[in-house]
C-alpha cells in the first residue's frame, strides 16, 4: 500500500502514528514536513481530502500563530494556509495519505481508519 506521512520525529504523537502503520506491516514514505514542506496547493489538498477546516488544520497554541496575528478575527483560510506554507511548524501533525484516505492522526489510533 502506498502511504505518506508527514512526520516530525520530534512529536510522540507522529512517532506513535510511524509505529502504528509499520505494526500493520506498511513501510511508508516520509516527509518529514519541517524540513520538505508540502506545496500550499497539495497543504490545501490534504486538508480538504481530510474532512477538516484549514482552522482545524493549522497549530494554533504553536507562539508562532499569535506572533503573525494569525489570532486576529477575520483571518480566512487562505492567510491561513500561506502561513501554513511558509512556516511548516503551523501544520498540525501528523497528516497520513493511504489510497484510503487521508488523515490527521490525532490521536494517532485514527490511523487505522486508513489502513
Amino acid at each position: 500500500m502506498d502511504i505518506t506521512i508527514y512526520h516530525n520525529p520530534r512529536c510522540g504523537t507522529s512517532r506513535n502514528t510511524l509505529a502504528a502503520i509499520r505494526e500493520a506491516g506498511h513501510e511508508p514514505h516520509i516527509v518529514e514536513y519541517l524540513e520538505t514542506p508540502p506545496s500550499r496547493a497539495r497543504l490545501q489538498q490534504m486538508i480538504a481530502d481530510s474532512g477538516l477546516s484549514v482552522r482545524e488544520a493549522v497549530r494554533s497554541k504553536e507562539a508562532l500563530f499569535a506572533e503573525l496575528g494569525l489570532d486576529a478575527p477575520g483571518i480566512g483560510d487562505d492567510a491561513l494556509l500561506d502561513a501554513m506554507a511558509a512556516h511548516p511548524v503551523l501544520i498540525n501533525r501528523p497528516f497520513v495519505a493511504t489510497p484510503k484516505g487521508v488523515r490527521l492522526c490525532r490521536p494517532f489510533e485514527l490511523v487505522r481508519e486508513i489502513l
